[in-house]
């Protein structure tokens, strides 16, 4: 139990360090919110918990062929905010459209036999 609440709270506290950050400065919050660090934590957490490197190998190469869709959110959400929509409509759209960008990535990677 200590375990995983170890794990919320590193995992938290670097969500409020990037949205803290990014009220002061736009450019380093976007920098830090771009870094891996959730796929970071997440090998870590995976390695500790299982011990297992296959494992972490196959969810880098899953990360890697699914950072393509999700581009579609970075996309999206700006140009349907600077048309004027409303903040929580731009992001149901902008997240309703990355869906559908990862749907059509793992469909498109199985006609090449690659599975996710």
């Amino acid at each position: 139990m200590l375990h995983y609440l170890l794990k919320i709270i590193i995992s938290s506290l670097i969500i409020v360090a990037i949205v803290e950050l990014t009220k002061r400065s736009l450019f380093w919050g976007a920098a830090l919110a771009s870094l891996p660090i959730t796929s970071l934590l997440a090998f870590a957490w995976l390695y500790l918990d299982t011990g297992n490197s296959d494992k972490v190998a196959t969810l880098s190469t899953n990360i890697f062929w699914l950072i393509l869709p999700s581009l579609v959110l970075f996309i999206t959400l700006p140009m349907l905010l600077r048309q004027g929509f409303e903040f929580w409509l731009s992001l149901a759209i902008a997240t309703s459209a990355t869906g559908l960008a990862y749907y059509g990535m793992v469909k498109l990677l199985g006609l090449f036999a690659i599975r996710l």
